[in-house]
């Protein structure tokens, strides 16, 4: 028994085969991914048409694979195209060959422009590449290319697919594919030779067709013609004679303002180098056969002048360095800086500044006891340059980053009435505005929030840009704000208006900056309308202020009456004219609330209307039309009332804020209720005072007439006659109309308290130029700029009429105003925006040099240079050109010349055999092979139809592409075999 049971206890190993091992699972995966593509059988689509393997649209899938733990990318490329109808399949027979074998002799598409490497080498619609994911990983020995080509041979065979399926090798930069197509009873193998140095017997055609019936080895004695299809490429860097026409910037001269160009108001424009750094033709002669043409080692047909076909295409240099980039660049350079103005100029520059803030503090004074100002103080020296005397008293002229030259010429662009020696009029600031344009440009500003392109927010970007640019960078750019800041202190001080600024309240479509200057201006206006008043009223000559309304109020009123209402209007105008310079009614300003709370609701209790009927009227502007008071049927005087207090855009936030904590109980909505009533209570105030026994009714009226509600009723008398009333919100109680209403007493506009605090105001104003740092100043006019920039490209490019930059200019124009519409964008954005304006520049750079190098201004007939501009324009939007005519069309000419014209230069050719070079045909055919320097590239495209392996063997395409360059020689072949019979 023990015997027997031995054997029983040993144990055997058993290996199981039918477990997949890696290899197996990787044909497994690429298997699966064919299927999930569906690319199983055989799939014929229509001939290719001529050139659209660059005009058709090319789409591609990825996915990812394992072998063990290799990682592999499989991609799949097709051109897009119509699906081919289902009755068209139906007839197709089961052994007609696979669409990519036929691809292989189709010659409508050889030596695309721009495709796949594959595609031109092969001429494929669609294949398949499996390649190492990792850009670092490399497949680099012999048994694994050999792996991987026959995991693909399987996959291919099991799953029926006929797309061709790639494999590539060595290391990516080389770019070699190996591949394979099946089809029923056919393949074809991609196979491909690289080498850094042409084999001396292969570099002509004789050499290469040699290889190629070589590899076919066809068994057949009289050997099938091969189709032959050349390309030539010649190379021209050297453009002699065509000098960039951009000339450097004459920055000497910039003072004078004639620098053509870089004048202080216009940016330059277009590339400091030629944008266009070679130029390649590539001559083809499409369709050859074998002995038609003789290109060996000793001689060689291949005359470019000769050749079928020219196409050119250029190649431009990269990132070409363009002054309005530039520019835009370096000024949007200084929004990332952090210093403060004191920090880049130094304390010295503010030795003064205790000074200056103990004018800031008499400020008020000088509103009681105004100083007249003296005729001299409006001199040219005085206007413009006060402020530079102050800053630079203790600091020398040559430590300043501006000298006075340029600062002269900046601040007089600027400031164009300092030029007048005569006292300046309240109409300075409309005199120096363009006419307001309708046109699209000019309105930009609208979309950009940055200024209109006459104003003088505009200017002084343009002015900064300059000056960073090429006078000081940050420093004068710092300097120059100084010297504008003071200018400003200086008109509000001096009752100046600022030229180049619409009137009116702020413009919240534009830029902060603009806002705050337009504020200073209202300030300016206000004050110096006040002090005019005051000087009138003194020497009482007021009536003569505003003689074209007297006539007008004159027809309603009597003489005593006109007298007043004159006086009136001249003392208020616009604002504040004629303030009374007495103590005892300047304080009855001051305390006015006081009297509001006291003898307003006083008057109120005590019957109100009757009451104030017996008041002497004040403060009419002029009489209502047709409205009379309801309960004493006076004619209704329309009031002399305050304007509205202007408000920029940051002042409106901080409202807003304000209001928005009071919160929504009942308290904070009453006291937010009050603080928006003060206008409307000045203006009830202002009624009352001209029209004495008048009740709300009559203020809703003129006021809000939509807020009294008219009937028709049939009185006692059966009469029809209206009868009024207040709306519904009206009588609500405690309505803040009523109750403003029953506050106000009747107070002329003219002593109310200030609904706009000038003084104040523009003391704000100032104190807010003078914190700006110029990081800050940057991007306040940084929209500014761009819009400058936006309008320069919009000149340039209508001198040259491209319609491709036409549609990318107005792409800019939508990106800016969606990012500058925003506070603070961002700074990738901005970015973004300034590049684009570069690539525009660029371009037009680009078209410029072409027109130049192909002088399409020289034509002198119209078609010709109709012809070469479109050449030129398609130069720039078309990566290939085809050149009519060839050689002998009139660009080919010119192109020939260009060539010649780099050859002699080369050979040192004195430029007087020209004219014999290009004399005679005979002589020009003797020369022409130095006409052109060596083929920077050589490209041949060997093609035949025949039996293999065997002569009894299907006929099937075969196909040889080589390339020949200085340092590079390249074999691509595809060789189809009968699987069937061999």
């Amino acid at each position: 028994m023990a015997a027997d049971s031995e054997p029983e206890s040993e144990v055997f190993e058993i290996t199981d085969f039918t477990t997949a091992s890696e290899w197996e699972r990787f044909i497994s995966k690429v298997e699966e991914v064919l299927n999930d593509w569906k690319l199983i059988g055989n799939s014929l689509g229509k001939p290719l048409e001529k050139g659209i393997f660059t005009s058709g649209t090319w789409e591609e899938k990825s996915d990812e694979i394992f072998f063990a733990d290799f990682k592999f990318s499989v991609t799949h490329h097709y051109l897009v195209q119509e699906s081919t109808d289902k009755e068209g399949k139906d007839e197709l027979l089961e052994d007609v060959i696979p669409q990519s074998m036929q691809d292989l002799l189709c010659m409508n598409n050889d030596f695309p422009p721009r495709a796949h490497c594959l595609v031109r080498w092969y001429g494929l619609r669609e294949f398949v590449v499996i390649a190492p994911a990792a850009h670092s990983d490399a497949v680099l020995s012999e048994s694994k290319c050999n792996l991987l080509l026959s995991s693909v041979s399987i996959a291919l065979g099991n799953t029926g697919c006929q797309v061709p399926l790639f494999v590539q090798i060595h290391h990516k930069w080389r770019r070699m594919y190996v591949g394979e197509c099946q089809g029923p009873g056919v393949r074809t193998d991609f196979e491909m030779v690289h080498l850094r140095k042409v084999p001396n017997q292969y570099t002509h055609l004789s050499g290469l067709l040699d290889i190629f019936k070589s590899k076919i080895g066809c068994p057949l004695t009289p050997l099938p013609p091969v189709s032959i299809a050349i390309r030539f490429t010649y190379v021209l860097q050297d453009w002699q004679q065509y000098f960039w026409p951009q000339q450097p910037p004459d920055i000497d001269a910039l003072v004078g303002g004639e620098v053509g160009g870089l004048e202080f108001g216009k940016l330059p424009f277009g590339a400091c180098e030629d944008p266009i750094s070679e130029l390649h033709l590539a001559t083809t002669w499409p369709h050859l056969t074998e002995g038609i043409i003789v290109d060996n080692d000793v001689y060689s047909d291949l005359d470019p002048i000769q050749a079928p076909h020219w196409s050119v295409r250029v190649r431009k240099a990269e990132n070409p360095q363009c002054l309005l980039g530039d520019f835009v660049t370096e000024f949007f350079k200084i929004c990332r800086r952090k210093e403060s103005t004191d920090e880049i100029l130094g304390r010295s520059a503010f030795e003064e500044e205790g000074k200056e803030t103990a004018d800031i503090t008499h400020a008020l004074s000088k509103l009681t006891e105004p100083a007249s100002v003296p005729i001299h103080k409006l001199s040219v020296s005085n206007m413009v340059h006060t402020a530079k005397k102050k800053i630079r008293k203790h600091r020398g002229v040559e430590e300043s980053p501006l000298n006075n030259d340029v600062l002269n010429t900046i601040l007089l662009f600027l400031f164009p009435d300092a030029v007048s020696e005569k006292p300046l009029d309240v109409t300075t600031s409309t005199d120096n505005n363009y006419p307001p344009s309708e046109s699209e440009d000019y309105n930009l500003y609208n979309q950009f929030k940055s200024a209109p392109s006459d104003s003088l927010t505009y200017k002084l970007a343009l002015c900064l840009c300059m000056i960073n640019f090429y006078h000081g960078g940050l420093k004068g750019v710092a300097h120059l704000w100084q010297e504008f800041v003071l200018e400003m202190r200086f008109r509000w001080e001096n009752n100046f208006l600022i030229p180049g600024l619409a009137s009116g309240p702020p413009d919240l479509r534009c830029c902060l900056l603009h806002q705050k200057l337009q504020m200073l201006n209202c300030c300016i206006e206000r004050k110096k309308a006040r002090d005019e008043g005051k000087k009138t009223s003194a020497s009482d000559n007021v009536t003569n202020i505003y003689p074209g309304d007297a006539g007008k109020a004159g027809d309603h009123l009597g003489p005593d009456d006109l007298k007043e209402t004159d006086k009136d209007k001249g003392e208020v105008g616009k604002s504040w004219d004629s303030w009374s310079d007495s103590e005892e009614e300047f304080f009855e300003c001051l305390s006015d609330t006081e009297e509001l709370k006291g003898n307003g609701q006083e008057s109120g209790k005590k019957g109100g209307p009757k009451e104030m009927a017996n008041l002497r009227p004040e403060g009419r502007l002029y009489q209502h039309g047709k409205l009379t008071l309801l309960h004493n049927g006076e004619p209704l005087y329309i009031p002399v009332t305050q304007e509205p207090a202007p408000m920029t855009e940051d002042l409106l936030e901080e409202q807003s804020e304000v209001l928005a904590k009071l919160g929504t109980s009942a308290e904070g909505a009453h006291l937010r209720a009050r603080m928006q009533s003060a206008c409307l209570l000045s203006d009830m105030e202002s009624f009352k005072a001209a029209n004495p026994g008048c009740s709300l009714e009559d203020f809703v009226r003129w006021y809000s007439p939509r807020d009294y509600v008219e009937e028709e009723v049939i009185d006692e008398k059966g009469n029809v006659v209206l009868k009024g009333e207040l709306s519904a919100r009206m009588k609500i109680p405690s309505n803040m109309w009523v109750e403003a209403w029953e506050t106000a007493k009747p107070v002329p506009a003219r002593r109310q308290r200030r609904l706009f605090d000038d003084t104040r105001e523009a003391e704000k104003v100032l104190h807010y130029l003078a914190i700006q740092k110029p990081a800050d100043l940057a991007r306040h006019l940084l929209p500014s700029v761009i819009h400058a920039a936006v309008l320069k490209v919009k000149e340039e490019e209508s001198l040259e009429n491209i319609s491709s930059v036409k549609k990318i200019i107005k792409q800019i124009i939508s990106h800016s105003s969606k990012v500058l519409h925003f506070p603070n964008p961002e700074d990738k954005k901005l970015e973004e925006i300034i590049h684009q304006i570069t690539n525009v520049e660029a371009l037009i750079a680009r078209a410029r040099s072409l027109k130049a190098k192909f002088g399409t201004e020289k034509c002198e007939q119209e078609e010709e240079k109709e012809d070469l501009e479109r050449f030129v324009s398609c130069l720039l939007e078309q990566p290939e050109v085809l050149v009519t005519g060839a050689g002998r069309g009139h660009a080919g000419r010119i192109i020939h010349k260009l060539f010649v014209n780099a050859q002699r230069a080369a050979a040192m050719t004195p430029p007087e055999e020209e004219s014999q070079r290009m004399g005679s045909p005979e002589e020009r055919r003797q020369n022409s092979v130095s006409d052109f320097p060596p083929p920077a590239g050589r490209e041949f495209i060997l093609r035949t139809t025949v039996p293999r392996p065997a002569p009894y063997s299907k006929a099937l395409p075969q196909r040889m592409y080589s390339v020949l360059t200085k340092e590079d020689f390249r074999l691509a072949g595809a060789f189809s075999s009968d699987t069937s019979f061999f």
